[in-house]
């Protein structure tokens, strides 16, 4: 997304259900250039492997607890990817994600960017 304009660079889909960072490997992976900077949520743990500029929340470790210093980059890291969010919960209003998509696919994605 660029900050600027709220615009969507990219998205990708896929027929039926699938894991995000799945869907992120195998359509836009090693598309983004490597000076665009990724921020993910946990979800896409292991990105780092694929796209040296990117960031993802850390997990808290089984039986311990986060250090201050990491909690407060998970905070900064989701302070900055609240507009992502924002636009996820933007396309879930329209329901494009919600309910089944009756158009052309290759509409599909002109449609998201339009919303």
């Amino acid at each position: 997304m660029n900050r600027e304009t709220s615009e969507i660079i990219c998205t990708a889909h896929a027929e039926g259900s699938t894991h995000d960072f799945k869907l992120y490997e195998e359509s836009v992976g090693s598309a983004v250039s490597e000076d665009k900077k990724i921020q993910a949520d946990s979800g896409f743990q292991g990105i780092l492997k694929l796209h040296k500029n990117s960031e993802t929340p850390k997990k808290k470790p089984k039986g311990g607890e986060l250090t201050d210093e990491e909690k407060a980059e998970n905070r900064r890291i989701s302070r900055e990817r609240i507009l992502i969010e924002n636009i996820n919960a933007k396309i879930k209003v329209f329901k494009i994600t919600a309910n089944k998509y009756r158009n052309r696919r290759k509409r599909l994605e002109k449609t998201v960017i339009t919303v």
